[in-house]
């Protein structure tokens, strides 16, 4: 009986240690680079999309892009131009390099529609108390630069008419791999005018 619970403990601390290892790599940039030239048809060379329909990708955090790709591969993410791209990526070694790459690159600036930043802004620093729709800033930061370690994505200077799509869709639930709910739960209760006045907001924020 001794020796079960030890090798069941022994399993447990290296199943443990090779998930945090897992965790802890980080791609090659360089070879990311040699890869990332299917990405750059929608996505860009360096990572700066032009058309607003899809992400820039440059300046990301590494870990959050890495999730994403793994959740497209895992059928976790849906969308029918990345889903197989993804998929069609050779490795998980590859995931990683893509993710370096991209995540050294500079994101190029945006310009936000004034008309809707001040009421965007009050959204992102102070939420919505009336329906209970949590500060923005509290998970993305107050640049928009996103949270590393958490896998909360960097928003700042990113194309508004991509957050608010992504915004809605998190709202239908055709999104859903957030961590806990916490994006469909937030957005749950926001309008169109609301998503669309953060999403403003937020592309015209500079780190």
């Amino acid at each position: 009986m001794k020796k079960a619970i030890l090798f069941a403990l022994v399993t447990s601390f290296t199943s443990t240690a090779v998930l945090a290892n897992e965790s802890a790599k980080t791609g090659d940039a360089t070879k990311g680079k040699a890869a990332s030239a299917v990405c750059s048809a929608c996505h860009g060379a360096d990572g700066n999309s032009v058309n607003p329909d899809w992400p820039k990708l440059a300046g990301q955090g590494e870990a959050y892009l890495v999730k994403q790709l793994h959740d497209f591969r895992a059928d976790k993410r849906a969308e029918a131009t990345m889903t197989p791209m993804a998929k069609g990526i050779a490795s998980d070694e590859d995931v990683l390099n893509l993710a370096a790459y991209f995540a050294s690159q500079k994101q190029s600036s945006a310009t936000a529609n004034k008309d809707k930043v001040a009421a965007g802004e009050k959204i992102y620093r102070g939420g919505i108390m009336a329906s209970g729709v949590a500060a923005c800033s509290g998970c993305h930061g107050p640049s928009g630069a996103g949270n590393e370690p958490a896998k909360f994505p960097k928003i700042s200077g990113q194309h508004s008419k991509y957050i608010i799509k992504q915004l809605k869709a998190f709202r239908s639930g055709a999104r859903n791999n957030d961590t806990g709910k916490m994006m469909r739960n937030v957005v749950a209760k926001m309008s169109d005018s609301e998503i669309e006045a953060v999403a403003e907001y937020v592309s015209g924020l500079h780190e």
